[in-house]
């Protein structure tokens, strides 16, 4: 039995707001500091004419903090703070920071990110795209600098343990349900 006592801001940023919610859990007084973030979506974009996973890489200031580096490979994301649809969002973000242009996406799966601080929730949609969808370089908006990277299929295991490439959970849970995708796909073509 969890009840709020109240809810507190602490700072109130752009992108996040930090908050400590007090509250009773069977009956025993607790704090706990919260950073709110905006929902989010996230794309495996797989490009069919190279057999290749189009990643993104970028600075992540609060990653220098931890490693000098900062650069992260990850999957096409963003935000949801517009009024538009998850598969828009991500329809936007593939084109932004990618340049490929797509009609729609596929829904994997939701699931929540950084439970422990922010509990923010995150859509995960698949895309399929032929060069010729390529309209620009993409590389983000405003103040974005986007660093589109191709991924062979045959790089993708060792990429996937290679520490010394900072990458996102999604991103390894996306390349998991590819995996299953693939192997369900041989399986029946096998029974066939």
């Amino acid at each position: 039995m969890v009840k709020i006592e109240k809810i507190e801001e602490l700072c109130k940023g752009d992108f996040v707001s930090l908050k400590k919610m007090y509250y009773t859990q069977d009956g025993e007084s607790k704090n706990w500091e919260i950073a709110e973030l905006f929902d989010s979506v996230a794309i495996l974009i797989y490009n069919v004419d190279e057999g290749s996973f189009v990643l993104v890489k970028q600075f992540r200031p609060p990653v220098y903090l931890k490693n000098n580096d900062g650069y992260t490979y990850e999957l096409c994301a963003g935000i949801c703070d517009k009024d538009i649809s998850l598969e828009q969002t991500a329809i936007e973000e593939i084109y932004e920071e990618t340049g490929y242009k797509v009609e729609s996406v596929v829904k994997i799966n939701s699931f929540y990110t950084s439970v422990g601080s922010a509990g923010a929730k995150q859509t995960l949609f698949y895309a399929e795209v032929e060069n010729k969808d390529r309209v620009n370089q993409g590389g983000g908006i405003d103040t974005e600098k986007i660093e589109v990277i191709h991924l062979s299929i045959s790089e993708m295991e060792d990429f996937m343990y290679d520490e010394s490439k900072v990458k996102t959970p999604g991103l390894l849970y996306a390349f998991e349900w590819w995996r299953n995708q693939a192997i369900e796909a041989m399986v029946e073509q096998a029974e066939i």
